[in-house]
C-alpha cells in the first residue's frame, strides 16, 4: 500500500491506501510480538519485549526527522516511498532469521467480530471529533454515539457467543490482563493525543518547520532507545516488580506531559525536560504492560494477545487524538491556527490568537496527563491483587 500512498493523488486514494498500510501494519505488529514471546525463553521476555519496544520508539525518533528533510526538499508522496526498502531489508530478515512457529490447525478469522469493532470505534471516535463543532447535543453527535453503543455492544454478545473469537473475554478474567489492558489504553490516549498536539505547539507556538520540530521530538524516543538497549528498565522491571514500574513509568509520563503543558510554551527548554520524562517513562511502563498482558494468556494465544495488545494501543491514541483535539477545538474555536493567524489584522491580535491557543493545548495535555497518572493507578493497583492471588499462601509459624 505504500507506493498507492506515495502516488495517491486524491484523499480518497490516500485514505484507501492508508488503509491498506494499518492492515499491514497490524499483521506485522501481531506478528513480531508473538515471535518475541516463542522465541525467547520467561527469564529472557522482559529485556526482549523492552529492546521489541525500543525499535518501534526508534522509528518514531527517526520517522519525523525524515519525514521533515523529505518534505522541506520534495513533494509529500516521497515520504511513503521511502518506506519501501525498509520493508524489502524486513522482508529478507524474516524469511533469514525467523523461525516458523504457526499452529497447523489455527482458527478461523472472526471477520464479523473485526467488523463489528472496526464501525463501533469509528462511530465514538466520529462522535467526539464532531462535538466541538456541531454540538454535543446535535443529531449527528447523539445518532453517531448511538451507534457506537449499540454496535459495540454487539461485539462483545458475539465475542462472547463464538469459540474463535478475536478478543477473547475470558482474558478478562485475569487481573494482569484487565491492569495491564487498562493501562495500555489510558497511557497511549494520553500519549497519542498529547504527541499529536505537541507537533502543533512546536510549529505553531514556538514557530519551528517540520525539519525543526522533528529534531527537536527525537529526545523523546532516544530516551526510550537508549534505556531500553541498554537494558537499563528490564533491570528496573526486575527490581521494581511489576506494578510499581507501571505506576512509576505512568507516574513520569505524567509528569512530562505536565511540564510540557506548563513549561513549553516559555521555549523549548521546558519542553525538553518534559519529553525526557515521557521517555523515561514509556521505556519503563510500556514493556511492563506488554509483557503483563503476554504473559497472562497461555504460549498458544500469543498471537492473539500481541493483537490484543496492539489493537489497544491503536485505540487508545486515536480515542487520545480524538478527545484531546476535541478539548483543544471546544477551547479554539477558530478553523485552524493558520487560518486565525492570517485573519488577525495586527501584531497585537496574532498575538491574542496564538496565547488562546496555547491555553486550549495547556488544557488538553493536562488531561492526557490525568489519564496516563489514573491509568498507572488502575492498573497498578489491579496487577497487584493478581500478584498477591496467585502468590502462594505464608505458612503459620508454629
Amino acid at each position: 500500500a505504500h507506493p498507492h500512498a506515495g502516488l495517491a493523488q486524491s484523499t480518497a486514494q490516500l485514505i484507501a491506501a492508508r488503509a491498506g498500510m494499518g492492515v499491514g501494519g497490524a499483521l506485522l505488529v501481531t506478528t513480531t510480538l508473538a515471535v518475541v514471546m516463542q522465541v525467547f525463553v520467561a527469564e529472557e521476555q522482559p529485556k526482549a519485549i523492552g529492546i521489541w519496544a525500543a525499535v518501534n520508539s526508534l522509528g518514531f525518533a527517526t520517522g519525523p526527522l525524515i519525514g521533515g528533510l523529505v518534505l522541506d526538499h520534495f513533494r509529500w508522496g516521497v515520504i511513503f516511498l521511502i518506506n519501501l526498502p525498509v520493508a524489502a531489508l524486513g522482508l529478507m530478515a524474516v524469511v533469514t532469521l525467523v523461525p516458523e512457529t504457526k499452529n497447523p490447525q489455527g482458527d478461523r478469522p472472526d471477520l464479523l467480530g473485526a467488523f463489528l469493532s472496526t464501525v463501533g470505534t469509528t462511530s465514538l471516535v466520529f462522535a467526539i471529533i464532531s462535538g466541538p463543532s456541531h454540538g454535543w447535543t446535535s443529531a449527528r453527535v447523539l445518532v453517531s454515539a448511538g451507534l457506537a453503543a449499540v454496535v459495540l455492544a454487539l461485539f462483545a454478545y458475539w465475542e462472547a457467543r463464538i469459540p474463535y473469537p478475536m478478543l477473547d473475554l475470558a482474558f478478562f478474567r485475569d487481573r494482569r490482563f484487565t491492569g495491564a489492558v487498562a493501562g495500555a489504553v489510558l497511557v497511549t490516549f494520553g500519549m497519542g493525543g498529547a504527541l499529536f498536539l505537541l507537533t502543533q505547539q512546536l510549529q505553531f507556538v514556538l514557530g519551528y518547520g517540520p525539519l525543526e520540530a522533528g529534531l527537536r521530538t527525537a529526545p523523546l524516543a532516544l530516551t526510550v532507545v537508549a534505556l531500553n538497549f541498554t537494558g537499563l528498565s528490564a533491570k528496573v522491571m526486575a527490581r521494581l516488580g511489576g506494578p510499581v514500574s507501571v505506576l512509576v513509568g505512568m507516574a513520569l509520563v505524567a509528569g512530562g506531559l505536565t511540564a510540557v503543558a506548563t513549561l513549553a510554551p516559555e521555549g523549548y527548554p521546558g519542553m525538553l525536560a518534559g519529553l525526557l520524562l515521557i521517555g523515561a517513562g514509556t521505556s519503563v511502563a510500556s514493556p511492563a504492560m506488554a509483557y503483563a498482558i503476554m504473559s497472562s494468556i497461555p504460549p498458544a494465544k500469543a498471537g492473539v494477545g500481541a493483537g490484543v495488545n496492539g489493537t489497544l494501543a491503536e485505540f487508545g491514541s486515536g480515542l487520545g487524538v480524538a478527545v484531546l483535539g476535541a478539548v483543544l477545538n471546544a477551547r479554539f474555536a477558530a478553523v485552524s491556527l493558520p487560518v486565525a493567524l492570517a485573519a488577525a489584522d495586527s501584531v497585537a491580535e496574532k498575538a491574542r490568537v496564538v496565547d488562546s491557543f496555547s491555553s486550549g493545548l495547556e488544557v488538553s495535555l493536562l488531561i492526557g496527563a490525568a489519564a496516563v497518572l489514573l491509568g498507572g493507578v488502575v492498573a497498578a493497583t489491579l496487577l497487584t491483587r493478581a500478584e498477591r492471588e496467585k502468590s502462594p499462601p505464608v505458612p503459620a509459624t508454629p
